[in-house]
């Protein structure tokens, strides 16, 4: 048989107050990447400019204007996404790293709020063949931003290559011949190591799929592309796969 508990001749001895009658004064405590203090904003900073290797970034930002719209780049400091914007009208802020816990996601955000500037976030890969989705995801994008807009990811190399033979294919309506240019060395691109499978994709569609007079958006999206199987099929030269992940440290 339950035991009750008579609430009405214990309620004199309970203690509601706090646990401690002298608690210590509150303490600060700071997320990862808190702007919102001094201290927060020098940490982020600080791992901004040794952890994302964003010291060379001042010295040189790998920009480039694909079109009188849209500028590819590597990931801008706050006070370059400022001179983008009064000097060439910059509306959109394209982050091809995505959105996370980071320190240049931190700032990135906290400058395009404060400048006006509308940021999107469009995740992509440099090691990885995209989905049907992907690439629907990509046409979509160029289509419905406000131009000029400014696109980037680490380096400006790899993911903005690939993105950018996207916006000339879609939007500028290039061949795919002449936008996969926008793969090379000129903007540091490196086909040998494992960011050449992004080559690879345009490769196999202009010497299998294309002869056959069939579109690039029609291709990715029917069976017959198999993203696994493309990645499955390229070979990376070691040589650059050590220049990339190793020296490089290429995302």
């Amino acid at each position: 048989m339950r035991r009750r508990i008579n609430l009405q001749n214990t309620a004199s001895s309970v203690y509601l107050g706090p646990t401690n009658p002298n608690p210590p004064p509150p303490q600060l405590i700071l997320t990862r990447f808190d702007l919102s203090h001094p201290r927060g904003r020098v940490l982020t900073r600080l791992h901004f400019m040794w952890h994302d290797h964003s010291y060379f970034r001042l010295l040189y930002q790998n920009d480039h204007w694909i079109s009188d719209e849209l500028l590819r780049t590597s990931q801008p400091w706050p006070f370059q996404l400022k001179q983008w914007r009064d000097r060439k009208g910059i509306k959109t802020i394209i982050n091809l790293r995505g959105g996370f816990d980071a320190s240049f996601f931190a700032l990135e955000k906290h400058a395009c709020e404060k400048l006006g500037l509308k940021l999107v976030n469009h995740t992509a890969t440099s090691r990885d063949v995209p989905t049907a989705a992907q690439v629907l995801a990509a046409r979509d994008m160029f289509n419905s931003i406000e131009y000029p807009a400014l696109m980037h990811c680490k380096s400006g190399a790899d993911r903005a290559g690939i993105m950018s033979v996207f916006y000339c294919h879609f939007r500028l309506g290039q061949p795919i011949r002449e936008a996969a240019k926008q793969l090379s060395w000129r903007y540091l691109h490196s086909k040998p190591g494992k960011t050449g499978v992004l080559d690879y994709i345009f490769e196999r569609y202009l010497t299998e799929v294309e002869p056959k007079g069939i579109s690039f958006i029609d291709w990715t999206q029917s069976s017959d592309y198999d993203p696994v199987k493309i990645k499955a099929d390229f070979k990376a030269q070691w040589w650059g796969t050590l220049v990339t992940d190793r020296l490089l440290r290429r995302e």
